[in-house]
């Protein structure tokens, strides 16, 4: 458990870093005065100064901040983030989720290429299926069935499924001559229409960094599904879990081997991204809310007013966090 523990401090400073960073890029992008640059929260444990801004490491690993000048205060310095432009601010404030997203898309391209893509490349022709039959080969590219071009793996299964009739045609590329074949067509045990072949896995970059774009928009409508079951009553506190519960999901994860300690890592470091732009008081969503309220409202809500409201937001987060806390403990510990 305690090298789970030393997992789990790593993932979360790790996603932390990172989206903390993006504010961090931002701001300095910007023109903004960032005095301190925190990782962690809590009791400083080392810090150092570079140029205008104060580097720390707090002893809680559970949250990281960019103090920026005049971000909860009036301040009349010229590159305070109260001084910036509405656009400016804004940039600023979505940052972090967006590197947290980039970071997600990245993950996802860095398993796909490492465990290999399916294509329409034929690894393995299963002995008596009309494949073999046919005369279709290992190391052939099938580039088309019946009247219908394939360029993937799905495309080539989903159309056999679908076709129609006892044989197909099949187009296939073969040392670099187009060769035509006939294959005839069985149904499997699920009932889905086979010809007997196993697709062989490719290591390229740009179909990785297709699937890590397209599984992150994917987990994203997930994410956006299970927010609305949550705030509209069909979920329950029961369907959360915090840290605690992180680290017993990451501890049964480890023992599958560190390519779904990297998919969780994905998993995490989107759920920041979308929860920190949820329009919730202290979140980057909520202090996006307000300045965009303040721009239309004229700005009848002073800095200190807000600061004040994002206190109670804070608050309101930890105290969640502690009962989250209480219900893992329960759940994963004490069970």
């Amino acid at each position: 458990m305690g090298v789970t523990v030393i997992y789990a401090i790593i993932i979360f400073c790790l996603l932390i870093f990172v989206h903390e960073l993006g504010h961090f890029i931002a701001a300095k992008s910007v023109g903004i005065r960032v005095n301190e640059f925190s990782l962690g929260m809590g009791p400083v444990l080392l810090r150092f100064g570079r140029g205008e801004t104060q580097y720390s490491l707090r002893a809680l690993p559970v949250g990281g901040f960019v103090s920026m000048e005049g971000e909860d205060e009036e301040s009349n310095d010229p590159r305070a983030f109260n001084r910036k432009s509405p656009l400016q601010r804004g940039l600023v404030l979505v940052s972090g989720s967006f590197m947290n997203l980039l970071t997600t898309v990245i993950l996802i391209t860095i398993l796909a290429l490492a465990i290999g893509m399916t294509s329409n490349v034929i690894d393995q022709v299963s002995e008596g299926y009309p494949a073999q039959a046919a005369g279709l080969k290992a190391g052939d590219r099938i580039i088309q069935i019946n009247e219908t071009e394939v360029d993937s793996w799905s495309d080539v299964t989903g159309t056999i499924a679908a076709s129609k009739g006892e044989t197909i045609t099949i187009l296939v590329e073969r040392d670099g001559e187009i060769i035509t074949l006939e294959s005839g067509v069985v149904t499997n045990e699920e009932g889905r229409r086979v010809i007997g072949i196993t697709s062989r896995l490719e290591h390229s970059l740009p179909k990785s960094l297709k699937a890590g774009v397209v599984s992150t928009w994917n987990l994203t409508v997930e994410m956006f599904r299970f927010l609305k079951v949550l705030f509209t009553g069909g979920g329950s506190m029961d369907d959360l879990v915090g840290p605690v519960g992180i680290v017993s999901i990451i501890n049964e994860q480890a023992k599958m081997g560190i390519f779904y300690i990297v998919n969780l890592t994905a998993l995490i470091s989107l759920n920041l991204a979308i929860v920190n732009m949820l329009p919730f008081p202290a979140l980057d969503g909520g202090r996006l809310l307000f300045l965009i309220i303040r721009q239309v409202t004229g700005k009848k809500i002073t800095d200190p007013m807000e600061s004040k409201i994002h206190f109670a937001g804070l608050m309101l987060l930890f105290a969640l966090m502690i009962y989250l806390v209480v219900q893992d403990v329960d759940r994963f510990i004490l069970k």
